[in-house]
């Protein structure tokens, strides 16, 4: 527990300097980073797994979507749907002159592609969140950012403590349903406690519903990392933050709770 607390807390420090500070580059860079960390953690996972995979192809994909999403903040005229489709498109044809054992082929390809649209393409959208309207986007990732760590912590807590009945055993036997309700209670608590006291400008029952939306959206995103680890047989994606595992565990919530926030945001209006 002290190794989490002391990995987390200046990680969590830097986190928060990332996002209050207005430059693009310098966020970007650090969501580069992050993506091709947790993407190189992704393709062990993959290996383990005995699909294989094109990690180049990965990293130059994810990195183009990263890059993408900052061009389309200053270029309208710039499609990010042309460029995924691009890279859904080149990534199978490349891979036929990378591959020399078709067997592996078919594995190849669905890794690399589920690399660059689950680690890439949806941590991409932070960027998006946090740049398309600078005030309001500073708020909205705060508060993801917020949401995810106090599900995170709520679900650890009450889960150890008071967790009995299994979530999802096959895939993770120590979550628990306890666990996830409170996760889900704490997400909607602290969106209530942001938009209350700091975010006052902002709707406080829509920023609620959002944080209850956000904190689901992680809880998956946690599941679906553990399925991808519980089949490559790894109970950590890697060793970098120590008390944390890697840097994909430390993300896995955030690569289905950034799309989802950016989502709900734009489509709140068809609610009101």
């Amino acid at each position: 527990m002290m190794r989490r607390i002391l990995t987390g807390l200046p990680l969590a420090l830097v986190v928060v300097c990332l996002i209050v500070q207005g430059r693009e580059w310098l966020f970007t860079l650090a969501v580069l980073a992050t993506v091709m960390i947790s993407l190189q953690e992704y393709f062990h996972i993959s290996r383990e797994a005995g699909l294989g995979g094109w990690p180049w192809m990965g990293y130059a994909g994810a990195g183009l979507l990263c890059l993408g999403q900052l061009i389309a903040l200053h270029r309208p005229a710039f499609s990010l749907s042309a460029l995924l489709l691009l890279l859904v498109l080149s990534i199978p044809v490349a891979g036929l002159a990378t591959v020399s054992d078709l067997k592996k082929y078919s594995g190849g390809v669905a890794s690399t592609l589920l690399g660059v649209l689950y680690v890439g393409f949806a941590f991409s959208w932070i960027i998006p969140l946090r740049f398309r309207d600078p005030a309001i986007g500073k708020c909205l990732t705060i508060l993801l950012f917020l949401v995810v760590w106090a599900g995170d912590i709520f679900a650890y807590a009450v889960g150890r403590m008071m967790g009995r009945t299994p979530l999802a055993r096959t895939i993770s036997p120590k979550k628990t349903v306890e666990g996830a309700i409170a996760g889900l209670a704490g997400g909607i608590l602290v969106a209530w406690g942001f938009s209350h006291w700091f975010w006052q400008t902002g709707d406080q029952k829509t920023v609620i519903l959002i944080g209850g939306i956000v904190a689901l959206a992680g809880q998956a995103g946690d599941l679906v990392e553990s399925a991808l680890k519980r089949a490559a047989n790894l109970k950590d994606s890697g060793t970098i933050l120590p008390g944390h595992g890697g840097m994909l565990d430390r993300i896995d919530s955030l690569l289905f709770a950034a799309p989802t926030l950016w989502l709900v945001w734009h489509l709140k209006d068809f609610w009101h």
